[in-house]
């Protein structure tokens, strides 16, 4: 597909998705809330991929959320009869956090890589992908909070599970920008690096162990990751009792241990495209 605010490509089981708006600082215009769900689920989709690395271009990762999506003619209204209003805004808000909400759904993790700002609706972004790498030179802000309303696409409910409780509720109150080294000394980053290139070069090794794994295994941990974070542990382990009975086979061990003994990398079967259960015939 021809994007206006992304830019995708596959290779080696590996898919990168770029934010590509740099002299308007990656701003979340109208076009990025259709695509990146989109091109996320057609990643997804493909089977191809194994692993998501999302990126950005110029100085900042994103500025979050572009005013335009409120204030051009077929923007969210802000007036008018108060109830249905307000119900319309309720489903726009919730349009907006299934765009972020799809980097937990699809099968295959997703990494972000961060260089200088992630304001606003960008942690929103980052909060809902598996793991976070960023540049020395990153900063994070809750934005929101400075311009007198809630953070509201995921941020409260994620950046919890991802920081100390008093850390998140500090920075959510106050709103005040953290660096990389806070980043990374309160887990919201796994590493910290130099220059972008290198951040990229390391994500993407990361990238290609995840891709080396068999993607069965991988995409059993997500969900087993994600599924615990929402669960109490005892309900946790019965799913995750009916999940290996329904899902485990043996085949993929069997090709891991083939290939560890002939010291050689293992050739996994790709998890099968998504289709849908029927298709238009016309």
């Amino acid at each position: 597909m021809n994007y206006n605010c992304l830019a995708v490509s596959v290779e080696n089981h590996i898919a990168h998705v770029v934010l590509n708006r740099p002299n308007e600082l990656n701003a979340m215009n109208t076009d990025f809330w259709q695509e990146l769900p989109k091109a996320i689920k057609q990643i997804d989709a493909s089977g191809e991929a194994r692993v998501i690395v999302i990126s950005s271009t110029g100085k900042h990762f994103s500025a979050g959320m572009d005013l335009a999506v409120f204030t051009t003619p077929d923007s969210i209204p802000m007036e008018g009869d108060p109830a249905r209003m307000a119900e319309n805004l309720r489903r726009a808000v919730l349009e907006l956090q299934d765009a972020f909400s799809v980097l937990e759904n699809v099968r295959i993790p997703v990494l972000t890589a961060i260089q200088g700002g992630c304001i606003g609706g960008a942690i929103d972004m980052v909060c809902a992908s598996d793991s976070r790498y960023c540049t020395q030179d990153a900063f994070f802000t809750i934005k929101e909070t400075q311009l007198g309303m809630t953070a509201d696409l995921g941020t409260m409910q994620r950046l919890p599970q991802l920081i100390p409780q008093g850390i998140m509720r500090e920075l959510a109150y106050t709103g005040r920008n953290f660096d990389a080294q806070e980043a990374k000394d309160i887990g919201f980053v796994n590493n910290v690096y130099q220059s972008e290139q290198e951040m990229l070069d390391a994500v993407m090794t990361v990238a290609k162990q995840i891709a080396a794994q068999s993607p069965m295994a991988v995409a059993g941990a997500k969900e087993m990751i994600n599924y615990s974070r929402d669960h109490s542990i005892a309900d946790s382990l019965k799913y995750m009792a009916t999940w290996q009975a329904g899902m485990f086979r043996p085949q993929d061990m069997m090709l891991s241990f083939m290939a560890k003994a002939q010291k050689v990398d293992a050739e996994f079967e790709p998890l099968w495209p998504i289709k849908p259960l029927f298709s238009s015939k016309n």
